[in-house]
Formats: C-alpha cells, structure tokens, sequence
C-alpha cells in the first residue's frame, strides 16, 4: 500500500464522514436517508483505511486521528449515546436478528465455501507428502507445528492481541461482505481462501499427529469467528445475488434495498468478530483444560445462534426508516413489518 496515495485519494472521505458525524452527534434525525447510508460506508471504508495504516506502521499522529475517528463514528453508528434503550434493545434483538435470519440461505452457502475447502485441503495435506513438502522443508514445518503455532497466541499482551486479531477479523468480514457488490465472486473466493488457510494449518497438525493441539487452540474462538465470517459473506452473497438476479425490481434498486439489510447484518457483526477476538485474547492463551475453553466457545456461539434465529418471528428491516433506526443511534425507532 502506498500510503501517500491512500492520503491523496481518502483524505476527503474522513473529512465527509467526520462532518456527518458532528451533525449526527448534534441532531441525529437531521440526516437524510441517503446521509445515513454515505455515513456508514464512509465509517466502514475508514476502519479498513486505520487497519491498512496500522499494518505499515505509518505515521503514528495519522493513527491516532483515524482511530478517535473510527472510534466516534462508531458511537455513532451503534449508539452509545443512544438515548431510547429500549430502540437500542429493539435494534440488537429483533431488528439484526431478523436481518441475519433473512439471508440464512445465503449464509449456507458462505459456510460451504468455508468449509468445503478446508476439508479437502486438509485430507489432502494429511494424505500426500508431496502437498506437505509443497508447503516448505521438514524442519520449518515442525517448527510451526511444535513452537510458532502456540506462541502466536502468547507473544503479546492480552488486550494488545485481542484489539489486533479484532481489527483483522473486522476486516475479513468487511471485505467478504463488501465485495458482494461485484456479484459475489470475490465474496466466494475471500471465503474459499480463508477455508484453504483453517485446512492447511489443520492437515499439517493431523499429518503428525498433534489434532489435539490444533483444535483445542482454534475451536474455542473459531466457533464464533468462523460463524461470523459465514454470516458476513452471506450478506456478500446476498447482495451479489440481487446483482445478478434482481426479480422484477430494477437492478438498481434491488441492489440499493438489499444493499440495506446486508449494512445491517454487517454492522450487526462487527461487536460479534469483538467478542471473538476477546476469547482469543483470553481464553485461548489460557492453560485450562481444553474441554473447558471448548465449552465456553461453544456456549457463546449457542447464545449468538440463538440471537439469530430470533429473527424466524422478528421484524425485517423494510424501509430507510427502519434501517436508520439500526444504523445511527437515536435517529427513529425501526417500524415492525413482517419478515418475507
């Protein structure tokens, strides 16, 4: 990345959204719908703007600004300051999970194209020496498997770590979810490559031996942020699909209607891949039984499962209005339609 580049050419974005952000914070319902929607993509296009700067070490100053930025957009977007509690109940338990309900087709599929991958690289890896020599020399391989593997997850500070695997999950899930745009294809293939790395890594363990080390180490964040990745190429695939098939709608407005219940569903997923990544931060590293940290992964999946499939008798997000209530805090209480 060249950084002088991404100065040039976002600069204007962080201006734009810091001025719809001062206005939210002043009068939320003075925004227009289409305000709302510029707001929330020009905070989506800045987070993956602060990871991008963060991984070239840039500036620190340039950091420092982009994250009190990202970090006031998103009190915005998800209501910190939301006055009406029961609007901010109402968005996390009917309106998100009614969201994330209606692309559960969709998210099928998002999981297959994880999974599919990983399995068939990982028997492969387990069942040709050749794939495992392809992968590098022997004492490498042993060395990631024995020593490198383990100690990814202990090398940092717990906060530091849990903050720096959240941003990376936050922008897998961005990218898999906003390349939908381009009918879907790179979504699928953002997915089918994460599922080559979870098969890779897992052959390798199984090939000598060690599964135990490899799944007790992935399962208890994995199950959450492994599902969270599904739902956020759901969106993607969703709205790839109303690209290619928009039905007796315009292509247009196809695009711009399931365009906003997929921003819903991904903003809904950013505080999930949060509370991935703190599970990784800090149950994983732990020395507990690995029984035990399986179950409290297991346990929190079960409870966003559970938050999701609310949405088989929630309310869908039918109208600008309804989204806006989900998207920037305080602006309007969603309307109750039913799901379609």
């Amino acid at each position: 990345m060249d950084l002088d580049e991404l100065l040039t050419r976002r600069r204007p974005g962080w201006r734009r959204l810091a001025a719809l952000v001062r206005r939210a914070r002043r009068s939320p319902a003075g925004l227009a719908a289409e305000e709302v929607d510029e707001l929330v993509e020009e905070y989506l296009r800045t987070t993956n703007d602060l990871a991008a700067v963060r991984q070239q070490a840039a500036d620190p100053a340039l950091v420092s600004e982009l994250t009190s930025l990202v970090a006031t957009a998103s009190a915005v977007v998800y209501g910190t300051g939301v006055r009406d509690r029961r609007g901010l109940a109402h968005a996390v338990l009917e309106v998100f999970p009614a969201a994330a309900w209606r692309i559960r087709r969709a998210v099928v599929v998002a999981a297959l194209l994880l999974a599919v991958p990983a399995v068939l690289t990982g028997s492969w890896i387990v069942a040709s020496p050749q794939a495992r020599a392809a992968l590098g020399p022997p004492e490498a391989l042993e060395e990631y498997v024995g020593e490198r593997f383990e100690e990814y997850y202990v090398e940092d500070d717990n906060t530091v770590f849990a903050a720096r695997v959240g941003t990376n999950n936050a922008t897998v899930g961005a990218t898999a979810f906003g390349l939908g745009i381009l009918a879907g294809l790179p979504t699928a293939a953002v997915l089918a490559f994460n599922g080559v790395n979870v098969g890779t890594a897992g052959g390798l363990f199984h090939a000598v031996g060690e599964a135990g080390v490899f799944w007790s180490s992935i399962l208890p964040h994995g199950l959450l942020e492994l599902t969270a990745v599904a739902v956020a190429g759901g969106a993607g695939l969703h709205l790839g699909w109303a690209v290619l098939v928009p039905g007796d709608r315009r292509r247009g407005r196809a695009v711009v209607e399931e365009g906003r219940h997929a921003v819903v569903v991904a903003l809904g997923l950013v505080p999930t891949f949060g509370v991935a990544a703190l599970l990784e931060g800090y149950v994983t590293p732990r020395t507990w039984p690995a029984a035990l940290e399986i179950t409290i992964g297991a346990l929190v999946l079960a409870g966003f499962l559970a938050l999701c499939a609310r949405g088989r008798h929630g309310t869908a997000i039918a109208d600008d209005a309804d989204v806006r209530g989900v998207r920037v805090a305080g602006q309007t209480r969603p309307r109750a339609v039913r799901s379609r």
